[in-house]
């Protein structure tokens, strides 16, 4: 797991680190020091901690202007003992959704194992972005983490979706991919 960097190719375009509005603002990396871990496995440097002990993440792209962001996620995504969602809502996309981030895309191909609970701050989170006409989307769920979403029937309020190309994108690009999706299907 050590390997695996979060998705680099956008850092011309915004770096969360430098970012006054972003909840990682002034975050310092070491390129060398693996010292964060998901279980017994050291992860790279970069991903950032946000209180969960199984699960990391990176912000690729914040968009204010048009209210979305791209957060990237690796680990083991645990709402029934570590309380993942709950953690998730309340130090980073309460923090962005203040600063009118009101859709999300969460790319998931690197969390290994999901583990649900009950459905309330899914539900909470879905009801506060459809308020504001905005949605969450999962994308690129390995299948069994995705079958676990489902069976709790959380894709209710998340939308789950396979795009496996989207690193060949630019983040506006895809986000106007998954944005028409998503009008596409509330209209039909």
């Amino acid at each position: 797991m050590h390997d695996i960097e979060p998705f680099y190719n956008w850092r011309h375009l915004y770096t969360a680190e430098t970012d006054p509005r972003s909840p990682f603002f002034g975050r310092e990396y070491s390129e060398f020091v693996f010292s964060q871990t998901v279980y017994n496995y050291y992860i790279h440097p970069q991903w950032d901690e946000f209180g969960s002990r199984t699960m990391y993440m990176k912000i690729l792209y914040a968009d204010y202007d048009q209210g979305f962001a791209v957060i990237e996620l690796i680990g083991e995504w645990n709402d029934a003992i570590e309380n993942d969602i709950q953690t998730l809502r309340r130090e980073v996309t309460d923090a962005l959704f203040y600063e009118h981030i009101t859709k999300f895309i969460l790319i998931a191909e690197n969390v290994l194992n999901f583990h649900s609970s009950d459905d309330s701050y899914y539900e909470d989170w879905f009801q506060e972005l459809s308020e504001e006409d905005g949605w969450a989307v999962i994308l690129n769920m390995p299948e069994q983490s995705q079958h676990d979403f489902k069976k709790a029937k959380l894709h209710r309020y998340v939308e789950l979706m396979d795009f496996p190309n989207w690193r060949t994108l630019q983040p506006q690009h895809l986000f106007q991919i998954i944005n028409d999706a998503i009008l596409k299907r509330l209209n039909a």
